[in-house]
């Protein structure tokens, strides 16, 4: 599963405004115009403010389409000359008003155009963003690769709706592998080396024997994605990520094997309680040519059955409430698991994280967020 920001305002207030799947976003001004005409009939007339009908319009403006607002730029011009001329000559306000409501049902019909256009074109940009999130983050079936998965996706920019987090499943001839990583900076530009780190582990993840030569294949293909950015002139050509690869051999049903590149070590959530698993000592991808070896160790850990392996990017890790504190993870999931161990349940559980970690930061996350968890299917309990 995934949390991602809902529809924009124009969405939401959408939304507001419908009954049982009806729109009634034509009962305000309607009420409005009611309630001005039914004032004016009901003072003196030393106290006429039919002239405030030309609210009406600007009203409709802000929640209608064009055609409902013209409507009502229609209905308030005929509303007050019909209201204004059946008071005595010496009430009438006349015509200066009666020209106001005119240009203002005018203007106000104006503006609505110019808004649907600008919330037409915001959904159409979303409408692309979704592609684009979905092409990253791709949908994966339950079961995928013989495992139970379950994730959630926040991005830091609600509006933006995808960041440079990535993760994903591939299922192989050599068991499946489980890639999770975190592009250094925003924008789409990190959105693009996800992607190109994303293709790659899903080809390498399929073919490849062995884990280690996957990693490698990931640190080359960084290593290109920056040559080319750089060759096009681009000022972030040195961007790295860091990255949790695991493999679930299948032949070994009893250990995971992890390639860790400068990430926070998975934590291995179970019977046996919450531990980390060993940290990688690797570099991010893209600096790997920075040191000898060039890669971080493969680890062959032992994961006793039932075990949920959990993975967060820094959204989670570094979330601080009001005092500056971090987000205490292993602590609030060992003292979750203790009280109920379903909570180890992939899905309870990265719904566990989300919402301390919204709690925890107050809901103003500072980087996008990504929880992900899985655990073999055949050794649930």
């Amino acid at each position: 599963m995934r949390a991602v920001s809902d529809g924009g305002p124009g969405r939401r207030r959408n939304q507001l405004l419908r009954v049982r799947g009806h729109s009634v976003a034509w009962l305000p001004p309607l009420l409005l115009l009611l309630a001005i005409t039914g004032v004016d009939f009901h003072t003196t007339g030393e106290f006429r403010i039919i002239s405030w009908i030309v609210l009406v319009p600007g009203i409709a403006a802000a929640i209608c389409g064009v055609g409902l607002t013209a409507a009502f730029a229609v209905v308030a011009l005929v509303t007050y000359f019909l209201a204004d001329g059946a008071w005595p000559h010496q009430y009438r306000i006349g015509l200066p008003d009666f020209i106001l409501v005119g240009i203002g049902g005018l203007l106000a019909t104006l503006a609505c155009a110019v808004r649907v256009r600008g919330e037409r074109h915001m959904l159409h940009m979303r409408d692309i963003t979704e592609t684009i999130r979905r092409t990253v983050l791709r949908p994966l079936p339950p079961g995928w690769g013989g495992l139970d998965h379950a994730a959630v996706y926040l991005a830091a920019d609600s509006e933006a709706r995808v960041g440079g987090d990535f993760y994903d499943i591939q299922p192989g001839r050599y068991g499946t592998r489980v890639l999770l990583g975190d592009v250094q900076g925003k924008g789409l530009g990190a959105v693009e080396a996800a992607a190109a780190l994303l293709g790659t582990f899903r080809e390498a993840a399929y073919h490849e024997p062995d884990l280690l030569t996957v990693a490698r294949r990931l640190e080359i293909r960084m290593r290109r994605h920056g040559l080319h950015v750089t060759a096009l002139g681009r000022e972030d050509g040195d961007r790295f990520a860091t990255a949790v690869l695991l493999g679930f051999p299948v032949d070994a049903f009893d250990v995971v094997e992890a390639v860790v590149f400068g990430h926070e070590p998975p934590l291995a959530v179970g019977p046996d309680g919450v531990r980390h698993l060993p940290p990688g000592d690797g570099l991010p991808l893209g600096l790997g040519e920075l040191v000898a070896d060039g890669l971080p160790p493969l680890r062959r850990v032992p994961l006793a059955p039932g075990t949920t392996l959990l993975l967060t990017t820094d959204g989670v890790t570094e979330s601080r409430d009001g005092a500056g504190c971090f987000y205490p993870l292993a602590d609030e999931v060992a003292r979750a698991v203790a009280a109920d161990p379903h909570a180890a349940d992939p899905g309870r559980l990265v719904a566990l994280v989300r919402d301390g970690t919204l709690g925890h930061c107050g809901g103003r996350l500072a980087d996008d967020t990504t929880v992900f968890a899985v655990r073999r299917l055949d050794e649930t309990p």
